[in-house]
């Protein structure tokens, strides 16, 4: 008796792209964490100051709620920013249970930077692996992988 083997499924070109970023953002991810030199500032605490830098002051609520993480883990991070001089809390005028947090001048350099170990790798790399034409689009696809993340 000759048994008949599924149908293949059809493509799912949106399936496969997703598949095709988690395996290489979870790559890049691990790569970047095994880079990072000790003493420097965490993901956590970069992406907190970037994200003040760009959207302006906020609550920790708000920052937790745009990094879809609890307020609690957020007030972590931005407790070790204020201690480094980084993020500096004032009254919130509308609301005197909470604080607004704002980047210090030591923060934006810190953000302004650009300089740390997994940027400096990255940046070499970039110069010595690929073209000018990849490194456009990888430019292009960054800011669409981040949009990505804010919607998941």
């Amino acid at each position: 008796m000759n048994e008949a083997s599924p149908p293949t499924p059809a493509p799912d070109p949106h399936r496969d792209t997703a598949n095709s970023l988690r395996i290489a953002i979870g790559a890049f991810k691990r790569r970047a964490q095994e880079a990072a030199a000790h003493g420097e500032l965490t993901s956590p605490q970069l992406t907190a100051l970037s994200r003040l830098d760009r959207l302006g002051p906020m609550t920790t609520t708000g920052l937790a709620r745009r990094e879809q993480i609890t307020p609690q883990a957020m007030g972590a991070t931005v407790s070790s920013l204020e201690k480094l001089g980084l993020v500096a809390r004032s009254a919130d005028a509308n609301d005197a249970r909470q604080s607004i947090l704002s980047l210090t001048p030591e923060g934006l350099a810190a953000v302004h930077s650009g300089r740390n170990a997994v940027s400096d790798n990255v940046t070499a790399v970039l110069g010595e692996s690929f073209t000018d034409a990849e490194v456009e689009i990888l430019s292009v696809a960054a800011p669409l992988i981040e949009r990505l993340a804010e919607l998941l």
